[in-house]
C-alpha cells in the first residue's frame, strides 16, 4: 500500500520516495506527493526520477503511475517525485468551492440529488437532478459560499477510519464531509467565486465553479 502523503501534507511539492514495483511502462511507489483522480477530483501533474508523469490511477490502495517508455526504473530505485503545484492549488481552490457549493445546494433544495461532478484545474462543475432551471438560486448560493470564504476560517482534514483510508473535510458550524481529496487549510485561500448554470439535458441542472 502506497503511503499517501498528500493526506498529511498536500502543501508539499517535492518527496524523496523510492520505486516499489514495476510493470511495464506502470510503476508503484513507496510514498507519493502525487494524487490520482478520484471523487471528481482530476490527477496532479507532476515528475518521478525526473521524467513527466504520463497518467495516475488508483488500484486498490495503491497508486499506479504510467512513464515514458523506456524509462529505466527499478524496484529499490530512490526517485524524487515533484508535482505542479499551480495546478495543484487551483484544484483544492476549486475542489473546496465545489463541495461548499454543494451543501449549500442541498440545504436550500430539499429532495436535490447530486448526479455528478468533476474538478479541473480551470473550473469545477456539479450536476443536479432537479426539474427547473437553478437560475433564480445561483445568486443567493454565491453570496453564501462567499461569506464562508471571506470569513477566513480554518478546514480540518482528518481520517474518519485510516485503517479503510475515509477522509472528510470540516469546518465546525458549517458541515463535516466526507471526501478523500486534498484540501486547503483555510477557507479564505479560495478567493473570488463566480457560479454559471448550464442545461444539460431534461430534468439535469449544472453548475459551473470559477475562482478569481
Amino acid at each position: 500500500m502506497t503511503r499517501k502523503v498528500f493526506w498529511e501534507d498536500p502543501y508539499r511539492t517535492a518527496l524523496e520516495t523510492r520505486i516499489a514495483t514495476v510493470e511495464g511502462d506502470e510503476v508503484t511507489v513507496e510514498a507519493t506527493i502525487l494524487y490520482a483522480f478520484s471523487g471528481g477530483q482530476e490527477s496532479d501533474h507532476g515528475t518521478l526520477a525526473g521524467l513527466p508523469v504520463l497518467a495516475a490511477r488508483k488500484e486498490g490502495r495503491a497508486i499506479r503511475y504510467t512513464m515514458p517508455g523506456g524509462h529505466g526504473l527499478a524496484p529499490g530505485d530512490a526517485a524524487v517525485m515533484t508535482i505542479d503545484w499551480e495546478r495543484r492549488h487551483r484544484l483544492m481552490r476549486l475542489h473546496f468551492a465545489a463541495e461548499v457549493v454543494l451543501e449549500l445546494a442541498l440545504h436550500a433544495l430539499p429532495g436535490v440529488e447530486k448526479i455528478g461532478a468533476h474538478i479541473a484545474a480551470d473550473k469545477a462543475r456539479i450536476d443536479f437532478a432537479w426539474p427547473a432551471p437553478l437560475t433564480p438560486l445561483l445568486e443567493s448560493l454565491r453570496a453564501a459560499a462567499q461569506d464562508l470564504v471571506d470569513a477566513d476560517r480554518p478546514i480540518v482534514s482528518a481520517f474518519a477510519d485510516e485503517a479503510a483510508e475515509r477522509r472528510y473535510w470540516e469546518v465546525a458550524g458549517f458541515a463535516r464531509v466526507p471526501c478523500g481529496g486534498t484540501h486547503l487549510r483555510r477557507t479564505g485561500e479560495v478567493g473570488t467565486l463566480a457560479l454559471r448554470r448550464r442545461n444539460v439535458g431534461r430534468g439535469k441542472e449544472r453548475i459551473e465553479i470559477t475562482v478569481g
